[in-house]
């Protein structure tokens, strides 16, 4: 049994699936690599940004999907209805109820900016 093949006696199909697979493992470590300069150092998971590069580097495809994967923590996320100078959780409901269904009698919240 032959262990080594050359490359002008290797199938079309084997060539086209191996050239597929080496793009697509540049592609993936080159968008690890982006997403991992993108992302602050303060979320990552190892805290530093160099043990990630070794890591996409020489883990290659499997090591940049690491990264992706559970690289990083997830952003927190700001409420934008939660600010201190907006209305009170009970007053956006009543509002809502209000647009949705019509002012019912007796409802003292004003709607569409109606005062």
């Amino acid at each position: 049994m032959q262990s080594n093949v050359p490359l002008s006696e290797m199938p079309g199909w084997v060539l086209a699936l191996v050239g597929v697979l080496v793009v697509l493992q540049l592609s993936l470590q080159v968008y690890a690599f982006v997403r991992l300069l993108k992302t602050p150092e303060e979320r990552l998971v190892l805290g530093k940004k160099w043990p990630w590069i070794l890591i996409i580097l020489f883990g290659e495809i499997l090591g940049a999907i690491v990264f992706l994967a559970a690289g990083r923590k997830p952003a927190s996320a700001n409420d934008p209805l939660a600010s201190a100078d907006g209305p009170a959780p009970g007053e956006r409901a009543a509002r809502a109820a209000d647009v949705l269904y019509g002012e019912q009698p007796g409802s003292a919240i004003p709607v569409d900016g109606e005062r």
